[in-house]
């Protein structure tokens, strides 16, 4: 004889990809949770940490997919990171309040399969880790397309910490994230956006406020869509 299903409780199919979430946030990975659990049977979250050196201790890792915070604030960088997880044959998806082209290239050259903001809708997070778990490359439509080496070619005489600079402060980030996420000095980043500013003045571009900066950003690709 067999057992129905009680009345009220549907019969799930068994997830299929198992992934953790990584963020210092606890309010983000409940949200990610709780859309996933009651949206999509065949992704399981198994694990939810708020430290990367949780999600490496957590007893049910490795996973599939980890979707993993850009800016965990623990000083290790992403490219260690993505290098111990693909080391243990885990697939990456990074998620990041920034969505520029230095952003996205830096982390998916180091290995992220996927790439999404923080300020896009869970569903693009769900491609991203459906795709992630085939083995497939997935950036959302929000951000910026452009690849690095296309931009230097295509500036006026930047040299690269100059045009890093630039392009970071253009996301609005302060000077003070620019030199951290740079490794340097607040007055080095100064120096670099004077000396930056000035060249493409010597063009005819000007730059010399932040709405200037933000529309010429968005034409040349180097932030998403506005």
């Amino acid at each position: 004889m067999t057992e129905s299903t009680p009345r009220g409780i549907e019969s799930r199919s068994p997830a299929q990809i198992r992934v953790a979430v990584v963020d210092d946030h606890r309010i983000v990975l409940d949200g990610v949770t709780a859309h996933i659990r009651f949206r999509h049977p065949d992704i399981e979250v198994a694990i939810t940490e708020t430290t990367w050196v949780g999600l490496l201790a957590h007893p049910l890792f490795p996973v599939d997919v980890v979707v993993l915070d850009l800016g965990l604030g623990d000083d290790l960088p992403v490219e260690t990171k993505l290098r111990i997880l693909a080391t243990v044959g885990v697939k990456t998806v990074v998620m990041s309040r920034h969505a520029d082209a230095f952003s996205v290239q830096s982390a998916m050259r180091a290995g992220a399969l996927a790439f999404v903001p923080k300020s896009d809708d869970a569903g693009e997070l769900v491609r991203a880790i459906r795709a992630a778990a085939a083995g497939h490359r997935y950036r959302a439509h929000s951000v910026a397309l452009t690849e690095i080496d296309a931009v230097s070619s295509s500036t006026p005489g930047l040299g690269r910490q100059e045009l890093r600079a630039i392009m970071l402060y253009s996301t609005g980030r302060s000077v003070k994230e620019v030199a951290a996420e740079m490794e340097t000095t607040d007055e080095t980043v100064k120096s670099y956006l004077k000396r930056a500013r000035r060249k493409y003045r010597a063009v005819g571009i000007d730059l010399g406020t932040r709405v200037l900066l933000r529309r010429h950003a968005a034409r040349e690709g180097w932030i998403g869509p506005e």
